[in-house]
């Protein structure tokens, strides 16, 4: 969408206010955190996801990422009792998960040997006998064997605990987990900041606080991270709008976020399945108000084992740019919560596929969105990967 359009859809507008939003995105004007809600609460979908849809092309083009990953789950047994999770077994419950050693991990990593496979994602439950120790060999062990793989792995939920058990500082913790082979941090974990939700739905793990300084001090030895934020469940949009703006804030300073990842409450198999599951509108609405109000982050990405592929694909009309990667079946957190894709796994061929019907430029991308493979016009040989 051009200048023009886009400021002859601003000019229609109404309501005095959202044509003053609209103002100040197509002048590069960083909005307020009452101007955020206000989206959320006035704005129609069609005009914020226009204003989403013109900010992401103007960063981006049509380029939409993916990358290709597959994910390492080392246990669901956990020391918390998060209300919206349907993956982890508390610890007292044990004998109802699973519990991966290193050999067996470093098996699934060796199911990759010569697949162009870029990035391995390493999160799980807090398991109190899986220790920081543990994890640094972990590491060790997959850098030995592959050294050009990136590791992205544990949220600060993991890591504080580990750190805690190991009685070092989040700076020492997080120096020895970078030397072993930790290369960046995924966004999980985050939640809702805000107090008034967070002591409700997940009160007995990290803060906000500690999950905001583990990510800086990835930054600040030269790690990049992801954020995430959780929705639709019993949060309002003041929340959502106070999460972004700490993650705006901490981005000003550090520059080491790489994207925002929205993550919709699903609601099955977990102490929240009362709660009804936010609407279509109100997800893509969601994506697109994150596309405006996060100013300082690049990319917005859309998780599709958490969505599913449909509603995936329509992000990308509403300022997402990104849609992860093919996962290859690797994960079970959104699957046992209820998510349209219970066997998430996609083909190259059917990410570059997906992401042309709606007119985009697919690209492979690495974790940290170097251009890997421009798949515009790119033809795809027999059983490609």
């Amino acid at each position: 969408m051009n200048t023009r359009n886009i400021e002859v859809i601003i000019e229609a507008q109404k309501d005095a206010q959202l044509q003053t939003i609209g103002n100040k995105v197509i002048h590069n004007e960083r909005l307020s955190f009452n101007e955020g809600v206000y989206l959320f609460e006035k704005a129609s979908l069609p005009y914020v996801g226009a204003l989403a849809n013109w900010k992401r092309e103007s960063l981006h083009g049509n380029k939409t990422y993916f990358n290709k990953n597959f994910h390492i789950e080392p246990t669901n047994v956990c020391v918390f009792s998060c209300k919206f999770c349907s993956y982890s077994k508390l610890y007292a419950h044990k004998e109802e998960g699973w519990e991966l050693t290193i050999d067996q991990m470093l098996d699934i990593v060796k199911k990759y040997d010569g697949k162009p496979v870029t990035e391995v994602h390493i999160v799980g439950g807090v398991h109190p006998k899986l220790t920081l120790d543990f994890f640094l060999q972990l590491m060790r062990a997959i850098k030995a064997h592959r050294p050009d793989l990136h590791i992205k792995a544990f949220t600060p939920v993991e890591l504080e605990y580990m750190f805690r058990k190991a009685n070092v500082s989040t700076k020492e913790g997080m120096r020895l987990a970078h030397e072993a082979g930790l290369d960046s941090l995924p966004g999980g974990g985050a939640e809702i900041f805000h107090p008034d939700v967070r002591n409700i739905i997940c009160a007995d793990k990290a803060t906000a606080d500690q999950w905001l300084e583990i990510h800086q001090t990835a930054h600040e030895l030269g790690m990049h991270s992801n954020a995430t934020l959780l929705y639709g469940h019993i949060e309002k949009f003041e929340h959502r709008i106070d999460h972004m703006e700490r993650l705006r804030q901490l981005q000003d300073k550090t520059k080491g976020f790489n994207t925002f990842i929205p993550l919709k409450f699903r609601n099955e198999n977990n102490d929240m399945s009362h709660i009804g599951e936010s609407t279509l509108a109100n997800d893509l609405k969601m994506y697109a108000v994150s596309r405006l109000y996060l100013d300082n982050f690049a990319h917005v990405k859309a998780y599709w084992p958490m969505l599913g592929r449909d509603v995936a694909q329509l992000t990308l009309s509403y300022g997402v740019n990104d849609i992860d990667g093919t996962i290859d079946d690797t994960t079970k957190i959104y699957s046992m919560a209820g998510s349209e894709e219970q066997t998430p796994a996609m083909t190259t061929e059917q990410l570059v596929n997906l992401i042309k019907q709606v007119n985009r430029v697919p690209i492979e991308r690495g974790t940290l969105y170097n251009v890997i493979q421009d798949y515009s016009n790119y033809e795809f040989a027999e059983n490609e990967m």
